[in-house]
């Protein structure tokens, strides 16, 4: 197959040095494409980065993150919630609050 293609010759030598073409493509599984296409979209938003940027300075309540980012409760809740479902904040009720943190996985993602 690969010799029906005019490639580069250094492209084909380390192309055959690491099992060829089809070898390529089995560390390339579709699953983990999705997993990280979700946790790309999940960080492609200004205002889900400044969550994470905050709560990677300290521990926040709803009601403080809801009164520094000038949003609706609405808003807030959607982008909260992107950010929990990929494992980047957690979220822990503590009486009438829910306070929320960065994850180590979040962490790694913050922009600061």
């Amino acid at each position: 197959m690969i010799s029906e293609m005019e490639i580069p010759e250094k492209v084909e030598k380390e192309l055959k040095s690491k099992g060829g073409l089809d070898r390529l493509l089995e560390r390339i599984k579709d699953e983990d494409m999705e997993k990280k296409s979700k946790l790309h979209k999940a960080l492609s938003n200004k205002l889900r980065l400044k969550i994470l940027a905050l709560l990677k300075q300290q521990d926040l309540c709803v009601c403080l993150l809801k009164r520094m980012l000038d949003i609706e409760d609405s808003k807030l809740s959607y982008h909260l919630s992107v950010l929990k479902k990929e494992g980047l904040i957690e979220g822990k009720r503590e009486a009438s609050f829910v306070i929320y943190r960065i994850t180590e996985k979040g962490n790694e993602h913050s922009p600061i």
